[in-house]
Formats: C-alpha cells, structure tokens, sequence
C-alpha cells in the first residue's frame, strides 16, 4: 500500500511505514492535484498537517482512500465527520506534540517580558549608534516567577504548559468548559516530581486575576477572546496565543496593545493564515512566529512514529 506524506513526514516515521510493508511519497502535491495524484498512484492513506487541505471534494473523488491522518492536534483542515461516514478512517497525533508547543508559549512570554521581539528589530538597526537609548528602552523587564498565568482551555497542551510554568515558580489557573481539575505533575531531570491539583473556574474570573494568559482551544465559531473579555482583564495583561487562528479578535488585540491594556502579545496563529494582516506584523509589542508549535524535531519524530503505529495498527485490523 501506498502512503501520500503530503505536508511531510520524520524519517522516523518513514522508517517504520516501511518495516511495516508501505511505500511512502513524500512529493509536495499542490493542493488541486492531490486527488488526482491520489488516483494515480493508487494511494491508499494521505497524512497532512496544516497545509493540505481534504474536504468533501477529494473524499468523495477518491474512492480508494482508506486513511486521512493529521500530523497534530486540530483538524479543522479536514472534513472528519464527512470523511468517516464515507467508512475512511480520519486519525490525529494528540499527545505528540504538547511539550514543544508549551515550549513555544514561554519563548513567546520570555519575549515578551523582556522585549527581545523588539530589541532584535533594533539592536542591527540602532545597537552601534544608540546603544545607551536602547538599553533604557528596554530597561522595565518583569520576571516570571510569582506570577499567575491564566491558562484557557486544559486540555493536554494546555497542562503541558501549566507544568512549566509551575516550574517557574508561577501560580496557575485554568478555565475548561469540559474540564473540571487536574493533577498536574511537574517531573525533574533526577527522576523526582511533585503533583499540583489545578481546579478550573469560570473564565471570566480567570481574566480578573491573570497577569498572563495562553489560549489553548480548538478552531471554533467566533471568539473566544474579544473586546468583552480584554475589559475584564488586569492592565499590563499579556497575551499568547499558540492555538488556532481566529479565537482572538486581532482588532480588539491591536487596540488593547495600542491603549496599553495589554502589555504585549506573542502569536503563532493568524485569523488570516497564510497572510497576516500587516498591522499584526509590523506591530512592536508582538512576538511573531509562523505557526511552528509543534515545529521540533523532537515532536515530528513522535507525530511521525505514531502515526505510523496508528497505520499499521488500523490496516492490520482490517485485513484480518
């Protein structure tokens, strides 16, 4: 059988496919020839990630399909529901890649609290002729430690990132319309760990007592963060949004940076995604990166290795 990796795949992952009997593609297929490479080819299981989209029109011309696998967590680029009463299995990598996302949240907080977004514009365009300017621009840091990040949505990226920042030394809390609490165990390099109970509560309390907070929900109708929520929060908030594009309203962001009610931003998503609106881009209280949450290599080999497993494991099961 025949495996189209069409956004990519780990060697990793590619090397087990074929202990597993497969022959994977990794050509990039531009998005309105993947059916027609489909057919081709007489792929059987097509694996994306964010890029590639399968809706309604590739399931339904692609009648030997027998697997939609996502490299990751949100398949808002697939028509799941669709796809599964055409009898195609649709699979994700949940897990695999919370850690390097959580990570992404802090390097985003870390920017943010100490300006390196900014002073990485200015230090090549000032750092020889205005060095003492730029060292007092940047003079007002704010450490992390005894803070409290508020956290909405706790599903498992959600958790992976409450364990860094309960190893900072911050205090957190939570907001989950599905989740009511959770055990949070903060692991050390020596094998030794502590476990944190985190109760949810009511959002709006979260946005009255955070002095950061990161978004962590699927793709959804409206906003989840809007001018209603940002007059809520704390002056000097700080935002991150390593989720999905379209969950914050970007023009009640802007004009919450632009009247300094919230201090700064950090964004890996864009409600216009691949094309950012240019005030996002150019504005200097934003930490900028081109949605990358689970862009480590550690991650891809685990996304990769798994969904292989899931391959094997589905395939197996149907020929028996």
């Amino acid at each position: 059988m025949k495996v189209l990796a069409n956004d990519g795949i780990s060697t990793s992952g590619i090397a087990a496919l074929e202990a597993g009997g497969f022959e994977v593609i990794t050509t990039k297929v531009a998005q309105e020839q993947v059916a027609h490479f489909i057919n081709e080819n007489h792929v059987s299981v097509v694996l994306v990630r964010s890029a590639t989209k399968i809706r309604k029109d590739i399931i339904d011309a692609c009648p030997g399909l027998k697997i939609i696998g996502r490299g990751g967590v949100g398949m808002d680029n697939i028509d799941v529901e669709y796809a599964r009463s055409k009898a195609v299995h649709v699979i994700n990598t949940p897990a695999s890649s919370s850690e390097s996302v959580a990570e992404l949240v802090f390097a985003h907080l870390f920017n943010g609290v100490r300006f390196l977004h900014d002073a990485n514009r200015n230090m090549p365009l000032e750092g020889d002729s205005n060095f003492e300017g730029l060292k007092k621009a940047y003079a007002n840091g704010i450490e992390l430690r005894g803070k409290t990040l508020g956290i909405i949505g706790f599903g498992r990226i959600g958790q992976a990132t409450a364990k860094i920042a309960l190893g900072l030394g911050m205090r957190v809390i939570a907001a989950d319309k599905y989740v009511d609490n959770a055990e949070i165990k903060v692991d050390f390099y020596n094998g030794q760990f502590i476990n944190v109970e985190i109760v949810t509560e009511p959002s709006e309390d979260l946005y009255r007592h955070s002095d950061f907070i990161s978004v962590h929900v699927p793709a959804q109708n409206g906003y989840v963060i809007g001018a209603k929520e940002i007059a809520l929060m704390k002056q000097h908030v700080g935002i991150i949004n390593c989720s999905r594009g379209g969950v914050i309203d970007e023009v009640a962001l802007l004009e919450g940076l632009d009247s300094g009610k919230i201090l700064f931003a950090g964004l890996d998503v864009y409600e216009n995604e691949p094309s950012p609106e240019i005030k996002i881009l150019m504005h200097p209280k934003i930490s900028l990166t081109p949605h990358i949450g689970a862009a480590t290599l550690e991650a891809q080999d685990r996304i990769g290795t798994e969904l292989a497993e899931q391959i094997i494991s589905l395939l197996k099961t149907e020929k028996a």
